[in-house]
């Protein structure tokens, strides 16, 4: 069951006005949905955006953030709980581990980081749970491209993307999230099998 949903999303707001809308038009559904926030903690930029409007339409938000960056006074103080940790890599694992399914919205290199990490934890059956990109404005579009290109040069096996959600509509993404079944990966432990001999 889908309950805590993630979101990584940049920390800056952006110069796009869609992305803000976006992440407003996500954590109104997430809330409607009654589903609750888990994300990394700040009160700025998207992240700030989703949090407050999880929580203006009554919602459950969860943050997760190191005390470093708590330091620097970034953290919300309005959500419904706060955990500090002591350093980035606790906190990416403390997120995934507490979250039931994924989301990235428009962001820089943490959140690619981030998403990054849930699909190859994912793809190494550390976990098995739902992940998504919402491609605003297709933000992702050359991401996909990436991802298919390796795919078709076979270092990116496509029933592994095929795993992964994108999607335009923030309704639409929750939805997808629910139908998820797990990465299948005993024939690429075949693949490295057969070329070592």
């Amino acid at each position: 069951m889908v309950e805590k949903i993630c979101v990584f999303c940049g920390s800056s707001i952006g110069n796009n006005k869609s992305y803000a809308a976006a992440a407003e038009a996500l954590g109104s559904e997430i809330a409607r949905k009654d589903m609750e926030l888990v994300y990394g903690g700040g009160n700025v930029g998207l992240m700030g955006a989703i949090a407050d409007r999880v929580l203006e339409k009554g919602g459950k938000v969860t943050g997760v953030m190191p005390q470093h960056l708590a330091d620097y006074e970034i953290a919300h103080q309005h959500i419904t709980e706060l955990k500090i940790v002591k350093t980035m890599m606790e906190r990416k694992k403390m997120l995934m581990e507490m979250s039931d399914a994924f989301i990235a919205l428009p962001g820089g290199f943490g959140t690619l980081d981030e998403i990054s990490e849930v699909i190859t934890w994912n793809q190494l059956k550390i976990m098995s749970k739902p992940m998504g990109f919402l491609n605003v404005k297709g933000f992702y579009d050359h991401l996909l491209k990436f991802i298919e290109r390796a795919t078709d040069d076979a270092l990116i096996r496509q029933e592994h993307i095929d795993k992964v959600i994108f999607e335009e509509e923030p309704a639409r993404i929750l939805d997808c999230l629910k139908t998820f079944e797990g990465f299948t990966m005993d024939k690429w432990i075949d693949d490295i099998k057969s070329e070592k001999r």
